[in-house]
């Protein structure tokens, strides 16, 4: 059924105006996104069918422009689209973020890390230098690797840790295949990178791993 012949209710933008975005499902957003669907098929009704071929929002907002197109009604438009929103959306949740600056509960520090470092297809490894108070310096991306791993260089993070005359730093990589378990490397690079900032009086706060919805935190573990 075409969205105009459903009651009002059930409309996904009326829905939105009159109860808020929050009461709206995955497939009734992502509607609204699509604005249209395709000869016999409705906007709900091709986002319930988007949902379902890519098994969730995850793959469907990480899925490359190929597999993005070969979808009937989708085109590169709309892959655009899709992205500059996403886009929009990280660099508001971003600004909220860091419009905090003191960075001295775990939480924040997840949720910072989460917005960064989504949707990555291959492990990525940062850091955010903090001074005394722990007010954010700044935040890097090092250094970057395959699917299931990355090469770090503990001197490289001390060299930008001395440069910008940070007192603390916080670390922390994605796990794309979404487990947060630390691997034995995960751990032995965490004592390397710890050692490394200790000859300069500069402390590893914790080493935080990003996966689907999940983080784990290496100081919580016992591992710092």
């Amino acid at each position: 059924m075409a969205i105009p012949q459903l009651n009002k209710d059930h409309r996904p933008r009326e829905k939105l105006l009159s109860k808020g975005v929050k009461v709206l499902s995955d497939a009734e957003l992502l509607a609204i996104f699509l604005r249209t669907g395709v000869a016999g098929t409705s906007a709900i009704e091709l986002a319930a069918e988007l949902l379902e071929k890519f098994s969730g929002l995850s793959l469907l907002l990480n899925a490359d422009v190929k597999q993005f197109c070969a979808i009937k009604g989708l085109g590169p438009a709309k892959y655009c689209q899709l992205h500059a929103t996403l886009e929009l959306t990280k660099r508001y949740l971003e600004e909220q973020l860091e419009s905090e600056q003191v960075f001295n509960r775990p939480q924040q520090v997840e949720n910072f890390l989460a917005v960064q470092m989504s949707g990555y297809q291959r492990e990525v490894f940062s850091i955010m230098l903090l001074n005394s108070q722990h007010r954010l310096l700044g935040y890097h991306e090092l250094f970057y690797g395959t699917i299931d791993s990355a090469t770090i260089h503990p001197r490289e993070v001390v060299r930008l840790a001395l440069e910008k005359n940070a007192a603390a730093v916080i670390a922390a990589h994605n796990h794309p295949s979404g487990a947060t378990k630390p691997s034995r490397a995960d751990i032995a690079t965490t004592k390397q990178l710890q050692s490394a900032l200790e000859l300069f009086d500069i402390r590893l706060l914790d080493h935080f791993i990003i996966g689907r919805g999940e983080v784990s935190s290496l100081a919580q573990l016992g591992e710092i």
